[in-house]
């Protein structure tokens, strides 16, 4: 099936590995050209390179920090004098949290809400007024199944990741009139290597079975009784971002294997 997506230039950010870089490969799959962001140079050079060689496409790599507000000028300079712009926005980059509310400081939550949404705010600013030239485009936000269904132990990441969400849905309104479709997709469990590296870490004084730990998460958050892959997650992504999803604006997703217990 040609899901529209040869020659299209897409920018997503966390993008040279796990979930990022999944979505990186399933995009170039299909022809598109990659604006490749991380912070590791090192890892991000040699994944980069490795996308271009195996399908045949441009990756540009950018190495920078998308919350602060010099490494977003910095995504959509080196976009605009590479490629003139963008077709496809993913807002990707993010991670966990591990705080309780009465002790968390200002600083972690400033740091949070500039990752998970000024981030995502900046580059629409940065990037929406080059779809609007090429005529049209989609951005998608990575969210979390905790934007709707918290877990307890990581209350600013629910908060900033539904704040995103919202954002998701309020962009989608203004930039439909161009041709652009914005929607969310909420993750439930997804076998990134945070997952696996936080495992062993919990399991490194019990034995270090790693494995069986997750397998029990699984059981106790997942119907499906197991961990997404990285790849099933970036098949949803290249979707949403083809024009075979042409009707999809202003939704939120829920990839999560029966994990949301709400309607």
């Amino acid at each position: 099936m040609d899901l529209g997506l040869r020659d299209k230039v897409a920018v997503i950010t966390g993008g040279s590995v796990g979930i990022g870089l999944a979505v990186a490969e399933g995009l170039a799959r299909e022809g598109a050209h990659i604006v490749m962001v991380a912070r590791d140079k090192e890892r991000l050079d040699e994944a980069s390179a490795n996308l271009a060689k195996a399908h045949g496409v441009r990756c540009l790599p950018v190495a920078a920090d998308v919350a602060t507000i010099e490494g977003v000028q910095a995504i959509i300079d080196r976009t605009e004098a590479e490629f003139g712009g963008a077709d496809i926005l993913i807002n990707n980059a993010g991670t966990g949290s591990n705080e309780t509310i009465m002790e968390a400081t200002d600083e972690k939550w400033q740091f949070y809400w500039d990752l998970h949404v000024m981030a995502a705010i900046r580059l629409a600013r940065g990037l929406v007024p080059s779809m609007k030239k090429r005529g049209g485009g989609a951005i998608i936000h990575n969210a979390s199944i905790c934007a709707a269904q918290p877990l307890w132990y990581e209350p600013i990441y629910n908060v900033t990741k539904s704040a995103l969400m919202m954002f998701s849905k309020t962009l989608s309104t203004e930039v439909i009139k161009d041709n652009i479709r914005v929607n969310c997709v909420n993750p439930g469990l997804i076998l990134t290597p945070d997952w696996i590296k936080t495992a062993k870490q919990l399991t490194s004084e019990s034995g270090g079975d790693w494995e069986a730990y997750l397998q029990s998460v699984a059981d106790e958050h997942a119907p499906i009784k197991r961990f997404g892959t990285p790849e099933e997650l970036a098949h949803f992504f290249v979707f949403l971002c083809s024009d075979k999803a042409s009707y999809s604006v202003g939704s939120s997703y829920f990839v999560d294997g029966g994990m949301l217990k709400t309607l």
